[in-house]
């Protein structure tokens, strides 16, 4: 006689408080972001009573399955498509049974897709359990990515070769900015990148053209530079972003990040030489929610992208993206 099924999944209430306080104690975060900005690099202390209560766009929910017990976070910006997995707790070990954690993987899922969401994503590393949970629970890997790091003990002498200036993204830097988007970011990869907005990092222009965004997180723990550099700014490349951390206000008291999606690895030779290091080595995951999702989620990116030219070829001539 089959086992039945006592798993039962929930939003999180105030009821649950001491359950959540709890679990938080250790966990896993999923938002490289979130990590790197609002707690300090490799902890896993991250609470999910920071974000209990109701808050715009972030939603908690909670499992219990015969003896087991699991809550997880999700965000969803009002009008997206694309929702991102922030949390999970408590942190699963190699070994442990997972059935809670399918259970409430599969339920933000579909508590997603009735806010909207088309898909939903997160940043996991692959040598975490959760990865093959992730896997068992139809998370497909669409890109990877490296997490480097500098600490203000770290920072080394460097002298800049070109000069550049870079200046706060402003609205008429929007279409450059998307047209970049459109060169160097893999197809695949479009409908999990989040595209900026006005003042959420710094251009670099050259001949009248966007060939640099340096998108930029800051949160009390340290900072987060998303860099998305056009190969023909190669020789500038270490230039233009060591100029962005200089504009960063607390870039000399806070660890930096960067995070560096394995497309654009050539920029990995910058990073060295301004005395970055690697701390995490991620797969971006993503789950289906809708059937043809794929094609809807492209339309946004696709129309503020019309007539844009053929994707740019990383330094190199590397083309084969099958590893991402």
């Amino acid at each position: 006689m089959p086992t039945r099924d006592t798993a039962e999944t929930r939003a999180v209430t105030l009821v649950d408080l001491p359950l959540v306080r709890r679990l938080s104690e250790s966990g896993t975060i999923l938002d490289s972001e979130l990590c790197y900005t609002q707690e300090a690099s490799g902890t896993q202390s991250y609470g999910l009573t920071t974000l209990l209560l109701p808050y715009r766009g972030v939603h908690t929910m909670v499992t219990r399955a015969e003896k087991q017990q699991v809550a997880g976070q999700f965000r969803l910006r009002e009008n997206d498509v694309y929702a991102h997995l922030a949390y999970v707790a408590p942190l699963l070990e190699e070994g442990d049974d997972d059935t809670a954690y399918l259970h409430l993987l599969d339920a933000m899922a579909g508590e997603a897709g009735k806010r909207g969401a088309h898909l939903l994503a997160a940043e996991v590393d692959e040598n975490a359990a959760l990865f093959k949970t992730m896997r068992t629970a139809s998370y497909a890997i669409y890109a990877r990515q490296e997490i480097w790091y500098r600490t203000p003990a770290m920072r080394v002498d460097y002298h800049p070769r070109h000069p550049v200036e870079l200046h706060q993204a402003r609205e008429d830097d929007l279409n450059g900015i998307y047209i970049l988007y459109g060169n160097i970011v893999p197809k695949l990869v479009q409908p999990v990148t989040e595209l900026p907005g006005e003042d959420d990092g710094f251009v670099y222009r050259k001949d009248d053209r966007v060939e640099g965004f340096i998108g930029v997180a800051e949160g009390s723990r340290g900072i987060y530079l998303t860099p998305h550099l056009h190969p023909d700014a190669f020789s500038e490349a270490t230039d233009v972003i060591a100029a962005a951390i200089q504009k960063v206000e607390h870039s000399t008291k806070l660890p930096v990040y960067v995070r560096v999606r394995r497309y654009q690895d050539w920029l990995d030779d910058a990073l060295v030489e301004l005395g970055f290091e690697i701390c995490a080595r991620q797969a971006v995951m993503v789950k289906h929610i809708a059937a043809g999702v794929r094609a809807a989620s492209f339309a946004p990116l696709h129309h503020k992208l019309e007539a844009v030219p053929s994707p740019a070829k990383p330094p190199g001539g590397i083309t084969d993206y099958s590893q991402h």
